[in-house]
């Protein structure tokens, strides 16, 4: 876009490219005919755009003639004020739409350009939600790792039993003495990630490339359970090594992999891998540090979608819509993105669901954020 220091509202340009460059919000001026000319960085990362494309772009073309950011523009100037929207869905180009406040003001009383400021308010309810995923599994898992280890016992136990059994009984009892054992083992598989599920112990972090993990998580997946998917890749080549255990992210990356898998058709499924850089997320929780979360990576399928009966509650312990399904899976993806001072959301619609993760960078001389 234009310099910053042809249009610094009347602050010295190096305070001003500071100021604005820092913005945790996308912020755009507009010129008299609305096309943009001057963009911050939260704004191009919003549009996933890059400033030589945007420069003299239209508002009606980035967002759309029907918009409500082209109608809000409007309306602003007919007005020669300013306006206000709230909680007003912002669409974007890559066919998603996101749920913001947009205010469009005058710059300044002696200039005919706009201000557009776009404040997204999904972020601060997605922190909110996985706050309060965080708790209720703290809580069940408490629970639930006191059962396994009560239940551990008499399982063996019953399973020693059918083998004895086994041993001396007809064809017939052999049978159900071996859907005894197949269900023992079941069980018992179900107590051990129940139990793993309530390791409490610290993540160790070091520096992780995220892409490495996502090429083993992808080559896995297209050896065995996702053979049938097409996959795509768009990734950030100069994103930073993340804060992180490379074998625990692993795991996340195969179960979201995987559930996107089982999630689209058998001949026309696809899933798509992106990462990118935010340097506007931070996440505080009260007794912690603040991290911040600069590292995006999206995991996107074409699939059904998430029931919005349970797209609140995916990542509650026990919470499944698969028939075979234990219901730990994803909350324990939570409770290792959680674990890395991390963030993970989903947005989900007929043919397209997104799992957006957020960590934090891995620093050489300090350590991570």
């Amino acid at each position: 876009m234009n310099r910053a220091e042809d249009m610094n509202f009347g602050l010295p340009p190096e305070n001003f490219e500071q100021i604005w460059a820092n913005l945790p919000f996308p912020a755009f001026v507009l010129d008299t005919d609305n096309h943009l000319r001057l963009s911050n960085s939260a704004g191009e990362q919003m549009v996933k755009v890059s400033a030589k494309i945007l420069r003299n772009r239209s508002v009606e073309t980035l967002f759309g003639a029907d918009s409500v950011i082209a109608e809000t523009v409007a309306q602003a100037r007919m007005k020669s004020g300013s306006l206000m929207q709230y909680n007003v869905d912002v669409a974007l180009n890559d066919l998603h739409s996101v749920r913001c406040n947009v205010h469009v003001g005058p710059v300044g009383s002696d200039s005919d350009d706009l201000l557009l400021i776009i404040q997204p308010t999904g972020v601060a309810q997605k922190m909110s939600r996985s706050l309060t995923h965080m708790a209720a599994a703290r809580s069940v898992v408490a629970m639930s790792a006191m059962l396994a280890h009560e239940l551990r016992n008499p399982l063996a136990g019953i399973s020693g039993a059918a083998q004895l059994l086994a041993m001396n009984g007809s064809d017939e009892d052999r049978e159900l003495t071996d859907l005894i054992e197949q269900e023992t083992k079941r069980i018992a598989k179900l107590i051990d990630k129940v139990e793993h599920f309530g390791d409490d112990r610290p993540t160790q972090r070091s520096a992780v490339n995220i892409h490495d993990v996502l090429d083993r998580a992808v080559r896995a997946a297209q050896a065995g359970f996702a053979k049938h998917v097409s996959f795509s890749v768009d990734y950030d080549p100069s994103l930073p090594d993340a804060a992180g255990d490379a074998d625990q992210l692993l795991q996340v990356f195969q179960n979201l992999i995987k559930n996107a898998a089982e999630a689209v058709d058998e001949t026309r499924g696809k899933i798509k891998l992106r990462t990118s850089y935010n340097s506007g997320v931070k996440f505080a929780v009260a007794g912690r540090r603040t991290e911040t979360l600069p590292l995006q990576i999206d995991i996107t399928d074409n699939g059904h979608g998430i029931a919005d009966t349970l797209i609140s509650e995916i990542f509650d312990p026990f919470v499944t819509s698969k028939s075979n399904g234990s219901g730990l899976g994803l909350p324990l993806v939570s409770k290792i993105v959680m674990g890395h001072g991390g963030l993970i959301d989903c947005d989900s619609m007929p043919g397209r669901t997104t799992f957006t993760l957020r960590l934090p960078v891995w620093r050489t001389k300090k350590g991570f954020l």
